[in-house]
Order: structure tokens, then C-alpha cells, then sequence
């Protein structure tokens, strides 16, 4: 009895932070729509700038660290705050530090799902069989490439990009790595239009996020998501010539 005891205790440790962040985000999606917008930075628009040029280090510090736990616990306004990188510190050093927060922030949901949840059933898919074996066993073979996907495909939503891959034992490092130079086209993209956000106040406008599917910004990224899917499809090729 103590050690089934014992066994439940640890299974809700180890899901306890995952539950922790599902519990935060649906609290922050009702509570923080409203002050995680655009009108909020147009409105807050003069301090935030005074307070950066007072205190640049530690406003770098501060956004970083935002941008983490907007990430990670899937709060609501992550476009609002890769926008605020680039009106408060350009698109470079901006896109740096919109990269950084969100890495580090689909690094934590990512290591919190695949503590409590995503270690058990990689072990189940791993000892099942037919198409599911299939599948897992496809996306083992080329990891590579579709981490690289699901993070350019702009279709592809972040928080399930953060998910997936820990449910398929990813190891941690591929999962860093592919996070960090994936999103670094899109968050270029939307940093530089936040880099322009003083022109957009002036005009009392909202800015243009639809810009990322305008032909010269969506195709050079789709050219990306060819190169990533090549291996995949060269792969596939070589198979079916082996069978």
C-alpha cells in the first residue's frame, strides 16, 4: 500500500509543473487578453521608452524575462511582446532577445510536458505497434527536419510546436537548437515591424501582421520549409528504391 502510495506521489510531482502551467494559462487567457494588447503598449508607449533609456540593462533583462513566462506558461500576447522587442531595442539586438525569451520559455513547457506526461507515452508509442509505430518511427528518422518545420510553418501553432516534440522523446538539445534558429525568421520578420511601431503610433494605426504572408517575406521562408523537408524527402525516395 505505501509503495503504491509512494508511486502516485511521484507521478503527481513530476506532472505537477505541467499542471501548474495549464492552471496559469487558462487563468492568464481570461484575465490577461485585455492588458497583454496593442492598445496597452501604444498606451504605455512614452514610459517604456523613458524607462529604457534610464535603465537599458535592466529593461533588457526584465522583457527577456517576460518573454519567458509568456512562453511558458502559454499566456496570451507573445505577437504584442516580439512587437515591443523591436519598439524598444530595434530589430537588432530585438529579434536576438525575442529569440532568447522564447526559447527558453518552449524550453520549460517543453522539459514540464516531457517530465510529467511525455517520457510514459514516448515509452508507449515506442512498444506499440502497426501505423503508430510507424509514424513515431519516421519522425525518429528524420527529427532534424521536422522540428525544423513545425518551427517554420507559420500554420503550425508555438504551444503545440512545444508539445509534440516532447511527447516523442526529442532529446533536449535537438529541441534547443531547432527552437532557437527556427523561429529566427519569423521573429526577424515581426521584430522589425514592432522596430517601426513610433510611424504606426503617429498615424493612430495598428500595425500590419499580416506582412509575414506577403509574397517577398512568406516565400523566402517557404523556400526554408523546402530545405528542411528535403532530407525527409530524399529519405522517402531511397526507401521505396530499397523495397
Amino acid at each position: 500500500m505505501s509503495d503504491m502510495t509512494d508511486a502516485a506521489q511521484s507521478r503527481l510531482a513530476k506532472r505537477l509543473p505541467l499542471l501548474v502551467i495549464l492552471a496559469v494559462a487558462i487563468v492568464g487567457f481570461f484575465t490577461l487578453r485585455d492588458y497583454l494588447s496593442f492598445q496597452t503598449l501604444a498606451d504605455n508607449r512614452e514610459a517604456l521608452i523613458a524607462f529604457r533609456d534610464a535603465n537599458y540593462l535592466a529593461t533588457a533583462a526584465v522583457f527577456v524575462a517576460a518573454y519567458v513566462v509568456i512562453v511558458a506558461f502559454s499566456l496570451p500576447g507573445a505577437t504584442i511582446a516580439t512587437l515591443t522587442g523591436g519598439f524598444l531595442f530595434a530589430t537588432f539586438p530585438g529579434a536576438l532577445y525575442n529569440v532568447i525569451g522564447a526559447t527558453i520559455g518552449a524550453t520549460a513547457i517543453f522539459t514540464a510536458a516531457r517530465w510529467g506526461f511525455g517520457e510514459r507515452l514516448g515509452a508507449r508509442l515506442e512498444g506499440s505497434e502497426g501505423i503508430v509505430k510507424r509514424i513515431k518511427d519516421g519522425i525518429d528518422k528524420n527529427q532534424w527536419s521536422m522540428l525544423f518545420l513545425m518551427r517554420l510553418v507559420p500554420a503550425v501553432p508555438f504551444f503545440m510546436a512545444n508539445l509534440v516534440p516532447s511527447f516523442l522523446e526529442v532529446p533536449t538539445h535537438r529541441f534547443v537548437i531547432s527552437t532557437f534558429l527556427g523561429i529566427i525568421p519569423g521573429a526577424v520578420v515581426f521584430t522589425s515591424v514592432g522596430a517601426g511601431l513610433g510611424d504606426v503610433f503617429a498615424r493612430g494605426e495598428t500595425p500590419n501582421l499580416g506582412i509575414i504572408f506577403e509574397p517577398q517575406i512568406i516565400l523566402p521562408i517557404l523556400g526554408l520549409c523546402v530545405l528542411a523537408a528535403l532530407p525527409i524527402a530524399i529519405k522517402a525516395i531511397r526507401g521505396q528504391r530499397d523495397l
